[in-house]
């Protein structure tokens, strides 16, 4: 494919940017408000005639011509018509691709008509129609496109349709801008720059990427330009390059904008959606949708975009990535682990390296940090020294009874971390290494790591220490078990956990409360945030 050049607009500096040429998907991604459409439209502008915008939002919906519009469209429907094409006044570009389309079949079949003279083994010359057909019928199987006295008629096979047909003004938004941009691909000219704005507009979600898919391979010669909100498209095109539009000066016209450098250890989706957003990121554990973090953590941090990732490996590798290119993209980005059973230079560890980690065992032991279960116990009308005192009691009880479980657990913990760190050594041969594997039981002394920590559980009892407690115990039946959401007057724990979140949403003292005590968990006071902008101050607020 040999297509023009793009040529993008001046940085600040006076600088351009460039794609590799050789770049057939271009995704451009921004804020809302960061200039996307602006800049799309100045290559657009740059391109020349090799650009051909598409827009199924304008295409459908507009009946009049202007900078959104496609005057290639344009400029050949209006050939057709000094050619005698019979036409409307005032046309939808949807409308006049439909026109042109059938005025090209008739065409084409006079053609044939013609050619058959004397020549009888003439074949019939596939058409542009018959493209626009077998895309659509594979876009949407059991659809039919028919052809009858000089219009396109539909039909679908479906339950009580009784193969009716009817008109494409019957068409649902999608169906039409599916139509639209399969017809209008057909005439674009050769080795073309296609300008697709929002190529998920009006469509559903199982047809966009095939749909695309499809018009990329009919028109192997032309680049695709996408400005798109979608992240599940944007990540769909592969080969894709990324133009990341941070901001606009429209009195200078000039971007700050970026080419995205390609990602390994951060999916390109994730990365687009933290680029969407000009806020720092938080990276968390757990699923985007049902996991306690993903929904607790955004009332929290009210400045950052949380993503979730799953994994706390996920959370500290992408962190650690994303921070290695703060040259390019200029964003803070932190993590947030759960504490597990990590010892105190594990957690130190972690902070120095921008990860923060929390001072319960669990996401799900925030939810009974003392202050957290009287301010919710408050909100529902209940007396909360009664609903502290009890819950206590209650996770107090649960620990006495599981403290050399838990105790085994933290011991299998230190020695798996031991032992990685003692076998990591360098041996000159197989008999020294061994020597150190026979030794390394004694060494390690598994046992007196055990009794230890039984005995540092011990005085956490002795001492009703229960915010110690909550930093160790790792079960996740404690927040059902404890019955805090029936003290607070709640059918179970999912009801407190969303009355804590509609808590967090008011501005109330109950919610103050929550957010401080969270704050406090990560050692952040309530005017505090970990936000860093200072390399020389990394650990200012995190140690």
């Amino acid at each position: 494919m040999s297509v023009k050049p793009l040529q993008l607009p001046p940085l600040p500096s006076g600088k351009r940017l460039s794609v590799d040429e050789a770049a057939r998907q271009i995704i451009i991604v921004g804020a809302n408000g960061a200039g996307k459409s602006r800049f799309a439209a100045y290559v657009a502008r740059e391109a020349g005639s090799s650009a051909f915008p598409l827009s199924a939002l304008y295409a459908i919906f507009e009946r009049t011509s202007g900078p959104t519009g496609n005057a290639v469209i344009d400029r050949i429907y209006d050939e057709a018509i000094e050619q005698g094409m019979p036409h409307e006044k005032e046309t939808t570009q949807f409308e006049r691709v439909l026109t042109m389309l059938m005025r090209n079949e008739m065409l084409s079949l006079l053609r044939y008509k013609l050619s058959r003279r004397g020549h009888t083994d003439a074949r019939l010359p596939f058409s542009q129609l018959d493209t626009v057909i077998d895309l659509w019928e594979e876009v949407f199987p059991g659809n039919r496109i028919l052809t009858e006295s000089g219009r396109l008629l539909f039909t679908h096979d479906t339950a009580g349709s009784a193969g009716e047909s009817y008109s494409s003004s019957r068409l649902s938004a999608g169906e039409k801008a599916v139509l639209y941009y399969i017809g209008a691909m057909t005439f674009a000219p050769k080795r073309s720059t296609v300008f697709v704005d929002s190529p998920e507009m009006l469509l559903h979600p199982t047809v966009i990427s095939a749909l695309w898919n499809h018009l990329e391979s009919m028109r192997p010669d032309c680049r695709f330009v996408y400005t798109t909100h979608d992240l599940d498209f944007a990540a769909s095109r592969s080969a894709s390059s990324t133009i990341w539009v941070r901001g606009c000066d429209p009195r200078n016209n000039t971007w700050d904008y970026e080419v995205m450098p390609p990602q390994t250890a951060i999916s390109d989706e994730i990365y687009r959606s933290i680029l969407g957003s000009r806020k720092p990121v938080i990276f968390t554990e757990g699923d985007g949708r049902r996991s306690i973090d993903a929904k607790l953590y955004p009332l929290i941090f009210h400045n950052f975009t949380i993503q979730a990732l799953g994994s706390c490996n996920k959370v500290i590798e992408a962190t650690r990535t994303f921070n290695d290119l703060n040259a390019f993209h200029h964003m803070d980005s932190l993590g947030i682990v759960d504490r597990d059973r990590r010892d105190v230079n594990e957690v130190e560890y972690l902070r120095r390296k921008r990860i923060m980690v929390p001072d319960v065992a669990e996401v799900e032991n925030i939810l009974l940090i003392e202050e957290v279960v009287r301010a919710v116990a408050t909100f529902c009308g209940k007396d909360e020294n009664i609903v502290a005192q009890r819950v206590k009691k209650s996770i107090m009880t649960e620990f006495r009874h599981d403290l050399r479980q838990q105790a085994l657990l933290h011991t299998r913990h230190k020695v798996k971390r031991l032992m990685e760190c003692r076998i990591d050594g360098r041996f000159d041969s197989i008999e020294k290494l061994e020597r150190h594997l026979e030794n390394l039981p004694k060494e390690i002394n598994p046992r007196g790591i055990y009794n230890g920590l039984c005995k540092e559980f011990q005085s956490y009892l002795a001492t009703n220490d229960y915010a110690s407690v909550l930093r160790v115990y790792n079960q996740k039946s404690m927040l059902p078990g404890c019955n805090v959401a029936g003290m607070c007057g709640l059918r179970d724990k999912d009801d407190y956990l969303y009355t804590i979140l509609k808590i967090l949403r008011r501005k109330c003292p109950e919610a103050d409360r929550i957010r401080q005590a969270v704050l406090g968990c990560f050692r952040l006071g309530p005017d505090e945030t970990p936000y860093i902008n200072d390399d020389k101050e990394e650990n200012k607020v995190l140690d």
